[in-house]
């Protein structure tokens, strides 16, 4: 049963029945995935957090790599930062996730969805930076401040100009390179050590 929640979003099997998320119901997608409904409630408490769940796994691995990018013992933070840049940019702006993120706002507030998909995705993703910015804080790369604040400012900064006009199927402001170049300088002036 977990197998097909790891589904690819677009794969057949894992795949939501046609009429899509709003009109599957959770007999529907145990049916489609060939188990019971009282399995598939044993490790999912709602057709909310079993989309959720799928929709995480199928961008956990290329999150994972994005965060092993994050090495706090690599000198060069400015380097660290703008490949950390172009690998989150290219994960946010691909389709997968952008229509994720879609369906959670056209979904969320009612049904709860977009809590579910945040907390499972975003948040613990910028868990593991405020992390990353704690131990940069510790070692004297940054100056002393908030991780948690220092997180938001990069992610703030990085997404400019590129999550909004993606999200209404516009082009983005800036050129990705100028951007993230522009973001990582500004984050730096704001709270490099020194």
């Amino acid at each position: 049963m977990r197998h097909a929640a790891r589904g690819h979003p677009g794969d057949r099997q894992g795949s939501v029945p046609r009429g899509g998320y709003e009109r599957a119901s959770m007999a529907m997608i145990s049916a489609r995935v060939g188990g019971s409904k009282a399995t598939l409630y044993s490790y999912f408490k709602s057709k909310e957090a079993l989309f959720a769940a799928a929709m995480i796994a199928a961008m956990e691995e290329q999150a994972q790599g994005l965060l092993n990018l994050l090495d706090p013992e690599d000198t060069d933070l400015r380097a660290v930062l703008v490949r950390f840049g172009h690998a989150y940019l290219a994960l946010l702006t691909s389709a997968d996730a952008l229509a994720i993120t879609r369906t959670a706002i056209a979904e969320g507030t009612a049904s709860g969805l977009g809590t579910e998909l945040y907390e499972l995705g975003p948040r613990r993703g910028w868990g593991a930076v405020e992390t990353y910015m704690r131990a940069l804080v510790e070692r004297g790369a940054l100056r002393p401040c908030d991780p948690h604040f220092a997180a938001g400012h990069l992610k703030g900064l990085l997404e400019a100009g590129v999550m909004e006009p993606m999200l209404f199927g516009a082009p983005m402001e800036f050129p990705a390179d100028t951007g993230i170049a522009e973001a990582v300088d500004c984050f730096l002036r704001a709270y490099a050590a020194g």
